[in-house]
This record gives C-alpha cells, structure tokens and sequence, in this order.
C-alpha cells in the first residue's frame, strides 16, 4: 500500500478534518483515506446505478403527448416565403 504526504492544508481544512475524524472516534490517517474513497466514488455502497436519479425530471411521453405536440408545433415546419423577402 502506497503512502503519500500533502503539504499546505489551509487550517480550516485542517480543522475539518480533525473534526470530523473526533466525531467519528477515528483516527486522522483513517479520516481521510475514508473521506478520499467518498470523494472519488470508492467507498463501500457507492456502487448505486444512478441512472434513475432524475427520471421523475425527464418524464416519458404517451402516443397522446406526443400527437398533441405534433399538432401544436406543425406551424413551425411551414415556410412563409414573405418572410425571407
């Protein structure tokens, strides 16, 4: 297992970190290999298909939505010549 050392934490972000490792009664090292493992997706549980996620957002159409679009929008296919004088 590799070991790597970051220089530079501002200390708010080490404040954070150490809070945090506190509340979960874990150590530093521990803290933020599991906060490193979240942020990239690697952490147990992660592996949910979130494809779904939205769907409420996207919505599916039914033959009657999309007739009703068809006959709403057809005007938007025809070309006025007068327009392009």
């Amino acid at each position: 297992m590799k070991s790597i050392t970051i220089h530079g934490l501002d200390d708010p972000l080490d404040a954070r970190i150490r809070e945090k490792a506190c509340q979960q009664g874990m150590s530093l090292n521990k803290t933020i290999k599991k906060l490193l493992a979240e942020s990239l997706g690697l952490a147990a549980g992660n592996n949910r298909d979130h494809r779904h996620d939205f769907s409420d957002l996207c919505g599916i159409w039914s033959v009657e939505d999309i007739e009703e679009f068809n006959e709403n929008t057809r005007d938007f296919s025809a070309v006025d010549r007068q327009d392009w004088r």
